[in-house]
């Protein structure tokens, strides 16, 4: 699994902070407040991120409303889960990952795993 390029991620995080789904248009509009960009530029990177499966798609009109098939947090999941499959011995990747934790991450991991232990 490949994270995203450059522009790709920025078109995500645009995506994934709003609320339901989007047309190429309002992207363009949010994106073109920060750099200079072509609207085709945007379409193409979005068609991409369909075709990748990134995104979902439905017609409405002549324009296509796009949504993120995962949420943020799911896609860093994922990206996690690669790591840790690509990285070697996973104990010594799992070892490395806790040292570069903060305290209250460590504390917040021991709560999931106590509760997934409970459940």
């Amino acid at each position: 699994m490949r994270g995203f390029g450059e522009l790709e991620a920025v078109v995500m995080d645009c995506l994934w902070n709003r609320d339901g789904e989007t047309t190429v248009r309002e992207v363009f509009e949010e994106l073109k407040q920060q750099r200079e960009i072509a609207y085709t530029t945007v379409m193409s990177t979005m068609d991409n991120l369909h075709r990748k499966d990134w995104l979902d798609r439905k017609r409405q009109g002549k324009a296509y409303l796009y949504r993120p098939r995962l949420t943020r947090e799911e896609y860093s999941a994922r990206l996690m889960r690669h790591a840790l499959d690509a990285g070697g011995q996973s104990d010594l990747v799992l070892t490395h990952f806790l040292e570069q934790m903060s305290d209250e991450e460590r504390a917040a991991l021991r709560r999931l795993a106590t509760t997934e232990e409970a459940g």
